[in-house]
């Protein structure tokens, strides 16, 4: 007997931001995650290494540095919001790429598309996993934070919804990246984005210390925009610039997250 047809009509009219039908990505990816939990955890370590490493260690000879607003701020406490904000994206990213496997070599999504579930779907479930990994990771980290007393403000209890929405926009990007690789080698194309991103995004340095042109374009990159918010939640700075951070950052996962719902489905309805 042949196997049912795909409504394929019935997929291509739904939304491109999926539906409640998302959900069961998640629970597909708890199973496949219950017994290798510790995985999940391993990109919490990172940040606490670099915050050890970098904010204590090469702190104690820098000192201080300007703030947000200007004013000076220890050093560990300059580095340690941004960390919190790479790690967030990493979280998401890496999250989300690891669905390589899935789309080219499983051929999980298939079979989801003969159920209710579209691409939208799919995407949407994939990009709340990959934020909740990211969401852990947010949290983790703050709470070392506030142990070390980094987070001089009460504004920073926010910074953790705000790596959320760091965690949405990347790994909406992330996604959408994913479906425009065609072998495991495509994903060392990750680090060629990745790391400038981490190294010149402000984290360790304010950008004023950047040449005109260099530092316009360290503003409109994503991560700077998460540091910006995070930092300036951490220290207090409160201004228009965390409306325009949040923005940007919200509208960036909404774009992402529709240019890999139409990827999917030209490449998963055929």
């Amino acid at each position: 007997m042949a196997a049912p047809s795909i409504p394929r009509g019935g997929v291509t009219r739904v939304l491109p931001f999926g539906s409640r039908h998302s959900v069961h990505i998640l629970e597909r990816n708890r199973f496949i995650f219950r017994r290798g939990w510790m995985v999940i955890f391993s990109g919490f370590f990172e940040p606490v290494f670099f915050l050890l490493g970098i904010g204590f260690g090469l702190g104690s000879l820098i000192g201080s540095v300007p703030g947000p607003d200007g004013t000076q701020i220890p050093y560990a406490v300059f580095v340690a919001p941004a960390l919190l904000a790479t790690a967030a994206m990493n979280g998401a990213v890496y999250d989300t790429t690891n669905m390589f496997f899935r789309l080219r070599y499983e051929k999980a999504y298939d079979g989801m598309l003969a159920t209710p579930m579209n691409v939208g779907d799919i995407s949407l479930g994939e990009i709340i996993w990959a934020l909740g990994r990211g969401a852990l990771y947010g949290l983790g980290f703050l709470v070392v934070m506030f142990v070390f007393g980094l987070v001089p403000s009460p504004w920073g209890v926010l910074a953790l919804p705000a790596s959320m929405l760091i965690g949405f926009a990347t790994a909406a990007a992330g996604l959408a990246a994913t479906t425009f690789m065609r072998s495991w080698q495509d994903l060392d194309l990750l680090f060629v984005v990745t790391l400038p991103l981490f190294l010149f995004s402000g984290t360790f340095f304010p950008i004023d210390t950047y040449p005109e042109g260099l530092r316009i374009i360290v503003e409109i990159s994503p991560l700077y925009r998460g540091v910006d918010l995070v930092r300036s939640l951490t220290t207090g700075h409160i201004g228009p610039n965390l409306v325009i951070d949040s923005i940007y950052l919200f509208v960036m996962g909404l774009l992402f997250l529709w240019l890999a719902s139409r990827r999917l489905g030209r490449m998963l309805i055929k």
